[in-house]
């Protein structure tokens, strides 16, 4: 994968719309299940992203382990070259899936 972007407003893995996590899990129902939120809420990930450097930022994590029944679902493996995952109303989920 080459990129990931993330606009979920409360993740500890995301600074800038980049995801820092070494491995994003997608559910069963293509939920993000490794966000972590933050203990300060999205006004903690404000001031976190105000004293980073967007440019010393990973583009893409080193894994996404797949469970959702999706044509870039390659043995758990997710083959897309890019994924965009956000907020829903009740979860944070991958927008880029496309069912079998």
């Amino acid at each position: 994968m080459d990129r990931l972007k993330c606009t979920t407003s409360n993740c500890k893995h995301n600074l800038y719309d980049h995801c820092n996590a070494k491995t994003i899990v997608i559910s069963k129902k293509a939920a993000c299940d490794s966000r972590i939120k933050r203990a300060g809420g999205e006004l903690e990930q404000t001031f976190e992203e105000l004293e980073t450097v967007v440019e010393s930022l990973q583009d893409a994590p080193d894994e996404v382990v797949c469970d959702f029944d999706c044509i870039y679902n390659a043995k758990r493996k997710c083959s897309a070259v890019a994924i965009l995952v956000s907020d829903r109303i009740f979860a944070t989920k991958c927008r880029t899936k496309i069912k079998n």
